[in-house]
């Protein structure tokens, strides 16, 4: 995805100094305060309505002059790639001034000036793009002005989504940002997807939602996508690729999104059967908790759903010795209140029993709650997880929430891998019953079971989560992997079981792209989800060399630097050989000591933090935002070089990674000891000559005036003469 967005240049938000633009020389005015901290942006608020893919943003900002010079110049702000804007409003404190657009080319001089004259690249990312262009009203010092945006394009589909972009990141800090999307269709809304933010969804029905993200502290923003499709069948797929040049494998992300609602008759009857720890340490709050949590399930089953309690501690005690329906449901509820923990943890007896209960004909969910290690019974972590694979029927999935921290999180997160479930760990603080009702919401409305996929026309491989989960009414499944080969014919099947029949939908003439292009957030979060999965198979498994080796090679490619992997940042040869073996030997000693500590406050955090990057809906965020450089004096003089000490010592443009070595933003792909470079003076003719050939070289050039990157199995170095 092409970047574009507001141009904060040399500390003046969006406003940069120039004179008359009939004149086309870029000046100074006496006076100008060039401390890159003196322009404050109060707040960026973004109101966007899109009615049948026609998308109206309104942008409202506010910034104040902190210095103690006035500040003046003209008003520019890119433009989305291809946006045909066939509306354009731009007010400045309640008066309406005349802009116009400029071509990308003529654009594209005028960032080239920009760039010389303050030597700052920053504006090179850019390129490419048309650009609004109005003047503006001095800034007194100490006073605030406010622009409001309002501009209108058609959004594009491809492959079925739809797809809004807009600027959250750029390098002034914004003291409160808020975005809010409001949709409105013709026909019905499937599936709605952010990589980018944490966005509120708020459905209005079938065919509205409003999508909203709010940032009340400081903060430099990443920019804002949003995707949304139409329902097409009982199951909805949509599909995204990307590809970073054409003699590498591609990724790719589907969306699978089965309906929101659908009718009782159509949600498959499941069973459902509680296994809840009974010892003395659940007394007090959790044991009430935990009975809360059963009443809200046994209170929601579905009128064919049955179910089953098994309650246990030092031993196990069981409601009824068959499964029985819904309608038994308050008498259960009474049982369990009934009930006063005591005893020690038999983990293994309570889970045996509950699979020895479970039926082939019909979905099985055993949902599985402790606070505790196994002190009765098998013990041993590999014990129990053979023991339970040979009680267990195919259909039976185990979802477990972990409470507190003395819980074994090695073998409650072995549980959910071989059973297809999930694990939530409820944290001191957390309540229980709150969390086992977000999950059973969630999975209460089944409506393909024992689902399978399979892609015909590439070769995918790598695919993450590795065993999809049955689908649940309203619940989206995101999935990424790697892809070799390209078609513009591929075909996808999904296979599942309703109600003991088997069904199958087929999705044919999808586009696996063969050329460099589509959006880039998907490598990132496909190695978002390898990491985290090779780091919990370690965690669960034992370390293991060879996945030490892909972890370090992902996390450098791909700039997911995480608590367990920071190491790699920490020295300045990590892209030599020599580098790179000592980061395997910490990683290695680092990783060893994971499968040791299974309980425990930091044992849970990791078990959590890892679960979480495995399933993670977005990329990983950057270990760092770009460099802000400094403001350079009155006619460029004393520009600042990236040798200035900063903590910014990774980031990531598009899918690539840089590191800061020695003062020279470095692709993680140069080899050093391998490798030479083409030297590029920066700001020189060649410099400018070979962003024109090469657009895509602006985004990386972008972050500093020192930049080795590699394009084309060629290393460009920008230098300083």
């Amino acid at each position: 995805m092409k970047r574009w967005g507001l141009l904060w240049i040399v500390g003046l938000l969006s406003c940069l100094l120039v004179a008359p633009a009939a004149a086309q020389e870029w000046i100074t005015p006496p006076g100008v305060f060039t401390d890159p901290n003196w322009l404050r942006i109060d707040f960026h608020r973004v109101n966007v309505a899109i009615t049948d893919q026609v998308a109206t943003t309104d942008v409202d900002l506010q910034f104040t002059n902190t210095g103690d010079a006035l500040a003046e110049g003209t008003f520019l702000f890119p433009l989305p790639e291809g946006a045909a804007v066939d509306q354009l409003t731009m007010i400045i404190d309640g008066i309406a001034y005349e802009a116009k657009i400029l071509a990308a080319d003529e654009a594209r001089n005028i960032y080239n000036e920009i760039v010389r004259q303050y030597r700052d690249p920053a504006l090179l990312e850019y390129v490419g793009t048309s650009v609004i262009q109005a003047n503006v009203f001095p800034i007194p010092a100490g006073e605030s002005r406010r622009i409001q945006i309002t501009y209108s394009h058609l959004l594009e589909a491809e492959n079925g989504l739809i797809a809004y972009h807009y600027p959250m990141s750029g390098r002034r800090v914004v003291q409160s940002t808020s975005i809010s999307v409001q949709v409105n269709a013709t026909q019905p809304i499937s599936a709605i997807y952010s990589p980018s933010h944490n966005v509120a969804i708020l459905r209005e029905g079938e065919t509205a939602f409003r999508a909203s993200y709010e940032s009340a502290g400081p903060a430099t923003g990443t920019d804002f996508s949003l995707y949304y499709s139409f329902e097409q069948d009982l199951i909805t797929t949509n599909l995204l690729t990307y590809r970073e040049s054409a003699t590498e494998d591609g990724f790719f992300l589907l969306l699978v999104q089965p309906p929101l609602q659908v009718d009782t008759t159509a949600i498959v009857p499941k069973d459902i059967i509680l296994v809840i720890d009974q010892s003395g340490s659940m007394e007090g709050e959790k044991w009430a908790q935990a009975q809360a949590a059963a009443a809200y399930v046994l209170n929601n089953l579905n009128e064919n759903d049955r179910f089953n309690v098994v309650v246990f501690s030092s031993g196990t005690r069981i409601y009824s010795n068959s499964m029985v329906f819904a309608s038994e449901a308050q008498g259960a509820i009474d049982w369990i209140n009934g009930l006063i923990a005591e005893g020690g943890t038999n983990i293994s007896d309570s889970l045996l029993q509950a699979l020895n209960l479970a039926e082939t004909e019909r979905p099985t969910t055993v949902l599985f709650m402790t606070d505790g290690e196994a002190t009765e019974g098998i013990i041993e972590t590999e014990r129990i997880i053979e023991a339970l694979k040979g009680a267990a029927k195919p259909n039976a999935r185990i979802f477990t929430f972990g409470i507190g921290d003395t819980v074994n999180t090695i073998l409650l997160d072995s549980i959910v891998r071989e059973f297809r479930g999930s694990g939530s760990y409820v944290r001191p603080g957390q309540r229980i019953d709150e969390i086992v009702a977000s999950l059973y919401n969630k999975i209460s409305a089944p409506v393909l079971t024992d689902v399978t996929l399979t892609i015909d026309g590439v070769v995918a491989e790598l695919m993450y989560p590795t065993r999809l989960s049955d689908l649940f009414a309203g619940e989206q499944i995101t999935l990424v992997g790697r892809y070799r080969g390209a078609t513009q014919n591929a075909t996808i099947t999904l296979t599942g079981n309703v109600n003991g029949e088997t069904r199958t939908f087929v999705y044919d003439q999808l586009v696996f792209g063969d050329l460099a292009g589509g959006e880039s957030f998907i490598a990132r979060l496909w190695a978002t989800r390898r990491i985290g999965d090779l780091l919990n198979t370690i965690r669960i498994n034992g370390e293991n060399p060879e996945l030490v080796d892909t972890i370090v090679d992902l996390s450098l490619r791909y700039g997911i630097i995480t608590p367990y992997t920071s190491f790699l940042i920490e020295e300045d040869d990590i892209l030599t050989q020599q580098g790179r073996d000592r980061a395997m030997e910490e990683a290695e000693a680092d990783f060893a000591g994971m499968s040791n500590e299974a309980s425990g406050a930091a044992a849970v955090t990791r078990a959590q933090d890892l679960n979480q990057m495995g399933q993670a809906a977005a990329p990983m965020p950057s270990a760092t935002a770009a460099p802000t450089m400094s403001a350079p004096a009155s006619g460029g003089e004393n520009a600042p070089t990236d040798d200035i000490d900063t903590p910014n010592q990774v980031i990531t443009v598009e899918s690539k990674t840089f590191i800061q070595i020695e003062g020279v933003w470095t692709d993680t792909l140069f080899k050093p000891d391998e490798m030479e470079t083409q030297k590029i003076v920066f700001l020189s003719d060649d410099y400018f000559n070979l962003i024109a050939e090469n657009p895509e070289l602006a985004a990386y050039f972008a972050i500093g005036e020192r930049v080795i990157v590699m394009l084309d199995g060629i290393a460009y170095e920008v230098i300083i003469e």
